[in-house]
C-alpha cells in the first residue's frame, strides 16, 4: 500500500493521472499576484512584490511602515507601487518579528529620514533560525527549482529564486518593549503592540483601535501553519500560538493584514477566518495530547487524526504550508519525546543493518529492485523510493537503484499540494541526479 503524503493519512496506490494536489497549489499561486490593496482609510499593503506584505500606516505629516519586505530589490519596487500614497518622512518603521523576508528592505523605506525602529525585546535576543541544512540537496523553498517545476512556497511566491533574502537591508530596532504588550501614539496614529508568539516567539501583532485594523505578522496566515517544519526546526510553541489567536479574535478587528498573502475586509470574515485558524490549531493539539495519554503512537496518531469537516474545509486551513500530520508529529515529540512507546525501537538496527537483511529476503539488490520498478509501475511511489533506499543502504553508487530513487521522488512531488513538500521532494530528486551525471562524468 502506498503512503499518501497531502494529508498525512495511508492511501491506496496514486492514480497515474492524479495531479489535483499540484493543480490546488497552482491555483493558490493567485494568492501571490501583485497589488496594493485598501486595507482601509490611510492603510495600504503591498502584496506579492516581495515573500512578505508591507504595509503603510499614513500618519500625520509622513508614513509608518510595518514589516519591510525581502531586500532593498523588493523594497524599492513596494516604494514605487506605494507612489504618492506614501508620503516622507518615514516617522516609523516597525518589524512584526525577525524573519528575513520582513525585514530586508529597511534601509529603502527609512531613506534619509531616520525613523525609530520598533521591535519586541525577543527579535534582538532570539536566537537565529539554524535548521539541518539542505540534507540530500532538500529545500523546502524550491530555489534550485527549474521554472517548469516550481510553483511557489506556500505562504510566497517564490523565497530567494529571484531576487535574495538577505540582512543588507536590516537596520536594528531603536525602540524595543519586554512584556505582553505596548501602547503608544505615533505621529498621531493610536496602536498596540501585542506580542503574539506563534510561527516566531518575538511576533507582534500591530492593533489600531481607531481604524479596527490588525495587522497581523506570521502568527495568521491563509494556510494551515508550518507548526512542525520540514526544514529542521524546532516545534513551534502550539499553546503560546492558541492564545495569540485568542488575544486577536477578542480585538474584533473589521480588517486584517496577514504577514503573507491577502488582507480580510469585514468583521464577520476576519472573526470565521481567525477563529477557524485557532480551532483547527486546538482541535490538533488537543487529539494529538489525548493520544499520548493514551499510549498511542506518533504513527497511529497521524493516521487517526483529521480535522472535522467544516475546518478541513476551510480556506484559512489547507495545507499548502504545513500539515496536519507533520503538526501530529511535532506536537508529540514536543510533549512526550523522541519515544513511541514500543520496547523494539529503544535500540534500532541502523539503516545499513535493515537493509542487509530485508534485501536479502527479498532475493538480493536485482531482485529489490525488481520489486521497486513493479512498485513503480503500480503507483505505489512511497514503497518503490523505500526499496530503492534499502539498496542503497548497502550500494551508494548503484544507478538502477538511484534511478528509482529520483523517479519516485518526483512522482511524489508532483502530486503534492503541500508546496515544501513538493519543493523538497524535487530538489532531493534534483540534486541526486546531479551527483548521478557528476559520477557518471568522472
Amino acid at each position: 500500500m502506498a503512503i499518501a503524503t497531502t494529508l498525512g493519512m495511508t492511501a491506496p496506490a496514486f492514480a497515474a493521472d492524479d495531479f489535483s494536489g499540484r493543480d490546488r497549489l497552482r491555483a493558490h499561486s493567485q494568492e501571490f499576484r501583485k497589488r496594493v490593496e485598501k486595507v482601509s482609510e490611510g492603510v495600504y499593503a503591498a502584496i506579492g512584490y516581495s515573500a512578505s506584505n508591507v504595509t503603510l500606516i499614513q500618519a500625520e505629516g509622513g508614513s509608518i511602515i510595518v514589516d519591510t519586505s525581502a531586500n532593498p530589490v523588493d523594497a524599492k519596487a513596494i516604494v514605487e507601487a506605494f507612489g504618492d500614497r506614501m508620503t516622507h518622512p518615514v516617522h516609523a518603521i516597525i518589524y512584526t518579528h525577525n524573519h528575513p523576508d520582513h525585514t530586508g528592505g529597511a534601509t529603502v523605506f527609512a531613506g534619509g529620514d531616520k525613523p525609530r525602529i520598533y521591535s519586541h525585546k525577543l527579535l534582538v535576543t532570539a536566537k537565529p533560525d539554524i535548521g539541518r541544512g539542505r540534507r540530500d540537496g532538500g529545500d523546502a523553498f524550491g530555489i534550485a527549482l527549474p521554472d517548469d517545476q516550481f510553483v511557489n512556497a506556500g505562504t510566497q511566491l517564490e523565497y530567494g529564486r529571484v531576487t535574495p533574502h538577505t540582512r543588507e537591508g536590516f537596520l536594528p530596532p531603536t525602540q524595543t518593549f519586554d512584556g505582553e504588550e505596548e501602547s503608544l501614539t505615533i505621529a498621531g496614529v493610536p496602536m498596540q503592540l501585542i506580542l503574539t508568539p506563534g510561527e516566531a516567539d518575538e511576533n507582534v501583532s500591530v492593533w489600531l483601535p481607531d481604524r479596527k485594523v490588525l495587522i497581523a505578522g506570521d502568527v495568521f496566515l491563509k494556510t494551515f501553519p508550518n507548526i512542525a517544519p520540514l526544514r529542521g526546526l524546532p516545534t513551534r510553541p502550539v499553546e503560546k500560538w492558541i492564545a495569540s489567536l485568542d488575544k486577536l479574535i477578542a480585538l474584533n478587528a473589521d480588517f486584517i493584514v496577514p504577514g503573507h498573502m491577502g488582507t480580510i475586509s469585514g468583521a464577520d470574515e476576519a472573526k470565521d477566518a481567525l477563529t477557524s485558524y485557532r480551532d483547527g490549531i486546538k482541535f490538533v493539539y488537543d487529539k494529538t495530547m489525548e493520544g499520548i495519554s493514551k499510549g498511542k503512537t506518533p504513527d497511529e496518531l497521524v493516521q487517526e487524526i483529521n480535522l472535522p469537516a467544516e475546518l478541513r474545509q476551510h480556506p484559512y486551513l489547507q495545507e499548502y504550508y504545513g500539515t496536519v500530520a507533520w503538526a501530529v508529529r511535532g506536537i508529540y515529540s514536543q510533549n512526550a519525546g523522541w519515544f513511541d512507546g514500543n520496547p523494539t525501537h529503544i535500540f534500532p538496527l541502523t539503516d545499513k543493518e535493515r537493509a542487509e537483511k530485508l534485501v536479502a529476503m527479498a532475493g538480493g539488490p536485482a531482485k529489490m529492485i525488481e520489486h521497486a520498478e513493479a512498485s513503480l509501475s503500480d503507483g505505489e511511489f512511497q514503497w518503490a523510493a523505500e526499496q530503492a533506499d534499502y539498496v542503497l543502504a548497502l550500494e551508494p553508487q548503484n544507478v538502477a537503484a538511484m534511478t528509482i530513487k529520483i523517479r519516485a521522488l518526483r512522482e511524489l512531488g508532483e502530486r503534492q499540494m503541500n508546496a515544501t513538500a513538493r519543493n523538497y521532494y524535487l530538489t532531493v530528486a534534483q540534486s541526486l541526479e546531479n551527483d548521478a551525471q557528476d559520477n557518471r562524468s568522472k
